[in-house]
């Protein structure tokens, strides 16, 4: 579908875009996130007095944290989709979609096949919205790609829809087909609902049914990364079928003072019978380096039937924490680690004396494991406490910021030596390294990150820190780390022989703007 409509009404829309800009900078500002941190293309559902929503993980297992809430705006993790990855998947896992129906809550996600690299969309159920999912393998395998799954009902005939030829020379489409009963197969053929003629990137779709139309509201632009341009636009129709007319602003979510590149998101009725968007954006302070952070708009009518967002007040929303963890077995709190499944393998579990971890990498992993969390601010300081009683000398053990394999810097304890080292393009360096006492028991050490992405290393070995200062300053910056889907995450850091272990007593993350 051609979504041009002739010199007048572009004229008007290109009016329309400068006044929804210029009235973003007064209305619609919202400097915190309401789920803080790399959080991206929120899906949300209310079941049982609560509201539940999952994020993308891309290349972090466990698979599709889990956060609920009892407002919209202050939210907990209470875990994930997978704890490990589904037989059929290799990596990218994105955009997860809610959808209930019959009893049932079905989580539709993509990922690539293992057997090809080809990103299919496949489905996990469960009786619960936030535990025990069971996966039962592709539900859409289209073309090159099929991502952005979101299921539409009319009557009782339930539809599939998707983004399609995103990796193609044609041009991007929204895709749907019939779902059959039990959401786990396409009936008949696939039908185009939206072409993107203007060759700038459709997707994450997802439909509000008012006055007897079908609106749909999708993205447009790259999602990612310090190029991304990302917004959001809508359509509508009478029918899923289509033809679908603009309808609204020509964006209507993209950017204002405080975030850029807004969108892919899904739709949940509030308690206070407002509906809200729950959706994604960068922090123009975090960019990158925190993420795709949750946002939260409340979605608007005009008298003719055209949709606006509204930001909710500040004060409304929720805060970043800071956190800590004992990480003893006898501790009531756990942190929900991540870490990055397609080149670590680790074992841990949480003993008397702290987190016992071990594992292995891939050959091709100059890094180690890291075991993260997400910051929520481009400034903060990691730290842990390191039983050396318990762990093994030849081990490499401390604190790490990990962009991927190939992009991390860290600060670690190895026999009696303090390693300042960074990876960079796949190689590993030391960047500073000194001596420690011999003999002891216990030590603590943190990494501290700056505003402008320089990294200061910390020891302690009784009551004050030692400060680790690499001869060329510029090498302890990590700069360029962000992968371009999702951003660098701090935490603890192990590297060391199948027999070897680490014991991590405690770790914390202070936010520190």
């Amino acid at each position: 579908m051609n979504l041009s409509t002739g010199a007048d009404k572009n004229r008007c829309s290109w009016l329309m875009l400068l006044c929804f800009l210029s009235c973003s900078l007064v209305s619609f500002a919202q400097p915190k996130a309401t789920i803080n941190g790399d959080f991206p293309d929120p899906t949300t559902i209310f079941a049982n007095g609560k509201y539940y929503t999952i994020g993308t993980s891309s290349e972090w297992g466990p698979h599709f944290p889990i956060y609920t809430s009892d407002d919209l705006r202050n939210w907990t993790q209470t875990g994930f989709v997978f704890s490990s990855a589904p037989e059929w998947t290799q990596s990218s896992f994105w955009a997860p979609e809610y959808f209930y129906n019959e009893g049932i809550y079905y989580v539709y996600y993509s990922a690539k096949r293992k057997s090809d690299g080809v990103s299919c969309i496949g489905v996990a159920t469960s009786k619960y919205p936030d535990r025990d999912f069971v996966d039962h393998g592709v539900v859409v395998d289209y073309g090159t790609e099929s991502i952005d799954a979101y299921v539409v009902k009319e009557g009782n005939q339930l539809y599939m829809t998707w983004k399609a030829y995103g990796l193609d020379k044609r041009p991007i489409e929204l895709i749907a087909s019939k779902l059959s009963a039990d959401g786990f197969r396409l009936e008949g053929e696939p039908f185009s609902l939206l072409q993107d003629t203007a060759r700038v990137g459709i997707e994450g779709q997802a439909f509000v049914k008012k006055d007897g139309y079908y609106y749909m509201f999708y993205s447009a632009g790259a999602c990612c990364g310090v190029g991304c341009d990302y917004n959001v636009q809508a359509v509508r129709s009478k029918t899923i079928q289509g033809p679908y007319e603009r309808v609204g602003a020509q964006v209507l979510l993209g950017e204002n003072e405080d975030w850029k590149c807004m969108g892919h998101g899904t739709f949940v009725d509030g308690k206070d019978g407002k509906l809200y968007y729950l959706f994604h954006g960068y922090s123009k302070i975090g960019t990158t380096y925190t993420g795709r952070e949750g946002l939260l708009a409340e979605l608007q009518w005009s008298a003719s039937g055209e949709p606006s967002f509204v930001f909710l007040p500040s004060t409304q929303l929720n805060k970043g924490q800071d956190v800590q963890f004992d990480l003893s077995k006898k501790s009531k709190t756990k942190p929900f680690l991540q870490w990055d499944f397609r080149y670590s393998k680790p074992k841990y579990s949480y003993t008397a004396n702290g987190l016992q971890l071990e594992g292995t990498t891939a050959s091709d992993n100059p890094t180690g494991i890291a075991m993260t969390l997400r910051p929520t601010s481009k400034v903060y300081e990691v730290g842990t406490s390191i039983d050396l009683s318990k762990s093994s000398n030849t081990a490499q053990k401390g604190v790490v910021i990990y962009g991927d394999k190939d992009r991390s810097i860290g600060l670690s304890v190895l026999d009696n030596t303090i390693q300042f080292w960074l990876v960079k393009d796949g190689k590993k360096m030391l960047i500073k390294e000194q001596a420690i006492a011999a003999g002891l028991k216990k030590l603590e050490i943190k990494l501290e990150l700056a505003a402008d992405l320089q990294v200061r290393a910390y020891y302690k070995e009784s009551s004050d820190w030692v400060e680790v200062v690499p001869a060329d300053a510029k090498l302890a910056s990590i700069n360029g780390i962000s992968p371009w889907d999702r951003s660098p995450r701090p935490g603890i850091h192990f590297e060391g022989k199948e027999t070897d272990k680490a014991v991590f007593q405690s770790l914390y993350l202070i936010n520190k703007s």
